[in-house]
């Protein structure tokens, strides 16, 4: 007899996700790559956020020292997280001893966080930084001791309860926005799913196990084939080309999309980069630090014809609708409208939003 304890320890399996495409995609290349830097899923409340990630789980190798799955509580303390040294133990017992945090856990894991825009901003901030180095650095009293850190880093939040911080929004690679499924087949072919698996967690595990086992090996063999990849300066200059265009602040979009396009070309088997890798990365890892509207001419590409209307304004900061002649002068301020003002015609300019945070500033 299934006991909750067994049903408990068993996840979702990752390749019965459905309608999760873009997701999968984003966890995949993480599993892959750490460095990337995590991935930020947004959406409604009951859209498989947290389902994905503790299915992504399955497919990372792991020791028996270290949890596949960790998650950190919005009430976790930060030596709850990063861990502790016992100094005691130096001065009685003469050994530096270190109470390992949820990081430690987690190493070639998922280290969750869920709501992470209501996490405390020292738990985030420590937390990313051990993400994108890949080790931690446990301080007290003077004395500091590091250990490897590697996890694929999930966050997942409702943008109808908050805002994440600008600076830390990001210092996530990835982010995808789901939506609530709106075709009747799919959220047919949803229900019927999760359904099979809340009565028997086992056999559906089991029936997708043919399928789990070979995208476990490709993940290995994608990690393992990274250092054997270097990036074209084609490759470069189109992943530097796509950040200027968008408006991103700093370099880190660049670098997100280089080792993303590696990870991606490692997922697939292939031993070189094309600026093709770049393209299919490339929305992960600008979505939310994009602040300028694609050009007029970035929207016609994808045209059977390949050609752009030559009167199409190209200037991101200009007026978006047909062009129009200047009204003419205002009628002269009656005598008395103290402080009144003629009208003054004032562009308009377009704001682009993602739709679960608020577009950048320029």
């Amino acid at each position: 007899m299934r006991t909750v304890e067994a049903a408990a320890r068993l996840a979702f399996p990752f390749t019965a996700l459905v309608g999760q495409p873009l997701l999968q995609r984003a966890l995949l290349l993480v599993a892959i790559d750490p460095r990337i830097g995590g991935v930020l899923v947004s959406g409604p409340r009951g859209t498989a956020k947290s389902t994905a990630a503790r299915a992504l789980a399955a497919l990372l190798p792991h020791t028996p020292l270290a949890a596949p799955f960790v998650t950190l509580p919005l009430a976790a303390s930060l030596e709850q997280l990063v861990g502790t040294l016992n100094v005691e133990a130096v001065l009685v017992e003469g050994q530096l001893r270190l109470a390992p945090g949820l990081v430690a856990r987690a190493h070639n894991g998922v280290l969750y966080v869920d709501e992470v825009n209501l996490l405390p901003d020292a738990l985030v901030d420590a937390l990313l930084d051990v993400a994108a180095s890949g080790i931690n650095t446990v301080e007290r009293d003077g004395i500091s001791q590091q250990h490897a850190a590697r996890f694929a880093l999930v966050g997942t939040m409702n943008p109808e309860e908050g805002e994440l911080r600008p600076q830390l929004l990001d210092r996530f690679g990835l982010s995808v926005v789901l939506g609530n499924p709106l075709d009747p087949q799919q959220r047919l072919d949803i229900l019927r799913t999760r359904l099979a698996f809340d009565e028997d967690p086992q056999a559906l595990t089991a029936l997708h196990a043919a399928r789990l086992a070979p995208l476990a090996a490709t993940v290995v063999a994608a990690r393992a084939a990274l250092p054997s990849l270097v990036w074209p300066d084609a490759v470069l200059q189109h992943a530097a080309a796509l950040a200027v265009a968008a408006g991103v602040d700093g370099m880190r979009a660049d670098l997100v999309m280089l080792r993303a396009a590696r990870a991606l070309a490692a997922l697939e088997g292939r031993n070189a980069l094309t600026p093709q890798d770049v393209d299919a990365v490339a929305e992960l890892a600008l979505a939310h630090r994009r602040t300028l509207e694609p050009s007029a001419n970035d929207r016609t590409n994808d045209k059977p014809n390949g050609s752009a209307n030559n009167n199409s304004n190209n200037n991101r900061n200009s007026n978006t609708g047909p062009r129009k002649d200047p009204p003419p002068a205002s009628t002269p301020i009656r005598e008395g409208d103290w402080g009144a003002l003629p009208p003054i015609p004032t562009p308009t300019t377009r704001v682009l939003s993602t739709g679960a945070w608020p577009a950048k500033k320029a």
